[in-house]
């Protein structure tokens, strides 16, 4: 049996009920706002990849079949009571392939800003290169204003990240992520060719989450994606990109707490 040795961050814990976050390229940060205010209604936990942040690489490792069934691992392992799903981006692309799997524990699903299918054809960027585009490019697309974007390890621009102050260890870890995303996501870039076949699977209720200034992957690409999804709900968060859940913390709240139960 292979062990996995993950990093968790937790929240909430004296609810019943839970969210599993999956995060994008960068682990959950214990500083973003929005995780205090999930924390009032449910119980946060908050996975880092294997290869992200501190949690291990086990060998042999590299695959999103490997990431899909860590995840069914950890669903398998949670405390009784409901447990929502929620991904970023990256993480989005996970918790779908997850929710296509199925799981009994799994009772709703939130993508936000997923990337994970190709919706366009050969010639078509749906979604935006993220090892071969400009940083400062990456970075101005990824926010609705990047003037405004939290100080420390976020978003997918390297340039904004790099001027601040950061430690050693902060830069270790963001490179350690980045490397870790190629390894799983480098190609087919971002996107399993397969998935957009089976999102008819998915049978929780699920909402999905757009910044309505995402220039990663567009509002359009967002729509086609919920499509898929059998009754799922899709809704835009005006004033933020690629990142909701930072750029506008206390609207992206108030619809998870909405949706939930």
């Amino acid at each position: 049996m292979m062990r996995h040795e993950l990093e968790i961050l937790r929240a909430g814990e004296t609810h019943a009920d839970m969210i599993l976050l999956i995060h994008d390229i960068n682990p959950i940060s214990p500083k973003a706002q929005f995780l205090a205010g999930l924390a009032r209604t449910r119980a946060i936990i908050a996975p880092s990849h294997p290869g992200f942040g501190a949690s291990s690489l086990p060998p042999d490792f590299d695959t999103m079949y490997d990431l899909v069934r860590l995840y069914l691992d950890v669903l398998d392992n949670l405390p009784a009571g409901g447990v929502a799903v929620a991904g970023f981006g990256f993480g989005g692309w996970i918790a779908a392939e997850v929710a296509v799997a199925g799981h009994s524990r799994l009772q709703q699903l939130i993508l936000v800003d997923p990337v994970g299918i190709k919706i366009g054809g050969r010639e078509d960027r749906d979604i935006v290169h993220h090892f071969n585009t400009n940083p400062t490019e990456l970075n101005r697309r990824s926010w609705h204003d990047p003037a405004n974007r939290p100080a420390g390890i976020y978003g997918l621009g390297w340039q904004a990240t790099i001027s601040e102050a950061m430690t050693d260890a902060e830069m270790i870890t963001l490179a350690r992520n980045w490397d870790s995303l190629c390894l799983f996501a480098w190609q087919p870039h971002m996107f399993n060719p397969q998935l957009k076949h089976w999102l008819h699977r998915i049978s929780v209720p699920t909402l999905v989450l757009w910044g309505e200034s995402d220039g990663i992957v567009t509002p359009d690409y967002g729509r086609h994606y919920a499509s898929l999804i059998p009754g799922a709900s899709f809704e835009t968060i005006p004033h933020a990109g690629h990142h909701p859940e930072l750029e506008q913390p206390a609207d992206f709240v108030a619809r998870v707490k909405n949706f939930l139960p």
